[in-house]
């Protein structure tokens, strides 16, 4: 185990005193039921609260004239699973989960919440601030930004193929006079749905799809 540990270190940039807390953060409970040992469902729990105060200070700090509601939505789209699976896979983390059986059997959250387990194993060894380095040494806040910079459209559609979901379903009318015409749209997506207008199709198409990825991540 001491040269997996030594390749985990590497890829977080962090050195751990106490390797069992690395342990426990790559063991799921698969694995722990039939092993034995402490599986990471704790230090995900401790993981998501310290990551959820490092991002909810960071954005209160870098907004300041934004409201409760539009803060709450930015911390979802940066702490989401398809965002944090994503930095995940970019570090080669989820290749060193212990779990029994194989991966196809468990869902990408078990692999996107090794971020979590990570923070929190950091935050037990070290501290907070260190958890925090360790977040924003991550790249996970400079891909939610390039993410912002995509259309809602695409970025449901990534954030349902990171569920293993279909693409959504768009159903559009058309009402008003052919030179004022308003456009109501439903984006429909694993048994949800959200309803958006506007004066083209697009814009209609669009309002859906940012309020049904918003009912998504909650």
């Amino acid at each position: 185990m001491h040269a997996v540990f030594s390749e985990i270190e590497k890829k977080i940039g962090y050195r751990f005193k106490d390797k069992r807390l690395l342990e426990e953060a790559f063991t799921h409970k698969t694995y722990a039921h039939l092993h034995g040992g402490k599986d990471n469902e704790r230090v995900e729990f401790l993981g998501d609260t310290v990551l959820q105060f490092a991002i909810t200070d960071y954005l209160y700090r870098k907004y300041p004239d934004k409201n409760e509601g539009e803060l709450t939505r930015l911390r979802a789209e940066l702490v989401c699973e398809e965002a944090l699976l994503g930095v995940v896979e970019a570090m080669g983390l989820d290749s060193y989960l212990r779990l029994e059986g194989s991966s196809a059997n468990v869902g990408n959250k078990t692999f996107s919440s090794l971020f979590e387990t990570v923070t929190g194993a950091i935050y037990l060894d070290s501290g907070y601030e260190e958890a925090k380095a360790f977040i924003f040494r991550s790249g996970l806040v400079e891909n939610g930004e390039k993410r912002k910079g995509k259309d809602a459209k695409s970025r449901l559609q990534e954030y349902l193929q990171s569920l293993g979901e279909k693409p959504p379903v768009y159903v559009c009318e058309k009402e008003g006079k052919d030179n004022a015409p308003i456009f109501r749209c439903t984006a429909i997506a694993v048994g949800k749905q959200a309803k958006g207008e506007g004066k083209s199709k697009k814009k209609a198409e669009q309002q859906s799809a940012e309020r049904l990825l918003r009912l998504l991540q909650q």
